[in-house]
């Protein structure tokens, strides 16, 4: 309770709307993708390359990297004006284009809350209240799997990790809107608006065949329990689809899972006031030429293009860029239909 009194007094504060107008908030949640990891090395190469340095320009103020004095960037009490280094240590995510797209938007300051931890699946550490517990035969079963390594592990506990990010997730929306003041005096004392909800997450529900079966509902879950708790109807609510491996290289597994991010979508609940995102477009074919090829036999090539493994879309500045300045087109898209 103490949490949705706190935001309703963050979020309402009218005479205050009324007096310095509004901050946009955006939440970033999911796991190691949205954490972001491009390398900066690899960033830093590609904004000052000839062939590249234009798609980068935006991100430049000189020979130094952009500092943006109207949109600022929460990640787990990491904090700052939007800048490089919000993904992963020395890395860079989605955060970055989705930032500077949102702030050159909107003329109200922008505030970017990410809470994001890798190796996170919907399933378990995600897992929205209203999908409840799996069953019993569920929660015997993990038991008896984690006492081989912990063999104090307790049932309370197992029953206990189930929503335990999700529930991370709001304790974070709650800390950084009570420290955003303190923390960023230039953006004033406009009552803050939530204006979209970014889900850039998968990989470890795709893996596991009983948390792909049941990944619909639970998404459609998480959108209505989001939007409950944060005492956001209607908040806009943006799906970064699974995009690994690109447009050319179907794979069934995958693909089922890709359908079943959409599925949510077509609901009729859901169908003005949230978006799928398709991240397959944005691969770095480039890139993956040279991982295809032995990334590390053509080290040199590699390390102009690549910085990371496919399940991290290669560490590709340009993909997480993409991806960024999409899914922040359909969030305002959504906001704008809203009438904000």
């Amino acid at each position: 309770m103490k949490l949705l009194h706190l935001l309703s007094a963050l979020l309402l504060a009218p005479s205050l709307a009324t007096a310095s107008g509004e901050v946009k908030v955006f939440i970033l949640a999911g796991q190691s993708n949205m954490e972001g990891k491009a390398q900066l090395p690899l960033l830093q190469h590609l904004a000052t390359q000839p062939s590249t340095a234009a798609r980068f320009a935006h991100l430049r103020d000189g020979e130094a990297w952009r500092v943006r004095d109207d949109v600022w960037i929460d990640f787990l009490g990491r904090r700052g004006p939007l800048t490089v280094g919000y993904g992963s240590p020395n890395r860079v995510g989605l955060e970055l284009d989705f930032g500077h797209l949102v702030g050159d938007h909107f003329e109200e300051p922008v505030l970017l809350i990410k809470a994001a931890w890798g190796g996170r699946s919907l399933y378990r550490d995600f897992r929205p209240p209203s999908a409840g517990l799996p069953g019993d035969e569920v929660l015997e079963r993990l038991l008896v799997e984690e006492r081989k390594k912990s063999p104090e592990r307790t049932r309370e506990e197992v029953q206990g990790s189930f929503g335990r990010d999700y529930r991370g997730m709001l304790r974070e929306v709650e800390r950084a809107m009570g420290e955003a003041r303190e923390a960023f005096p230039g953006m004033g004392d406009g009552a803050f608006q939530l204006s979209g909800f970014i889900w850039f997450q998968g990989w470890n529900d795709m893996v596991n065949d009983v948390a792909s079966a049941e990944y619909s509902r639970n998404l459609g879950c998480l959108i209505r329990d989001v939007r409950r708790d944060l005492k956001a109807p209607g908040l806009p609510f943006v799906v970064g689809q699974l995009g690994v491996g690109g447009l050319n290289r179907p794979e069934p597994g995958r693909d089922r899972f890709k359908a079943a991010q959409a599925a949510p979508m077509d609901l009729p609940e859901f169908r003005s006031n949230t978006a799928l995102v398709r991240t397959d477009q944005f691969w770095d074919e480039e890139a993956q030429a040279v991982f295809d090829k032995g990334w590390r036999d053509h080290f040199e090539e590699w390390e102009k293009v690549g910085s990371d493994f496919p399940f991290h879309y290669l560490g590709s500045p340009r993909t997480y860029g993409d991806i960024g300045r999409a899914l922040a087109e359909a969030a305002l898209a959504l906001d704008a239909a809203r009438g904000r």
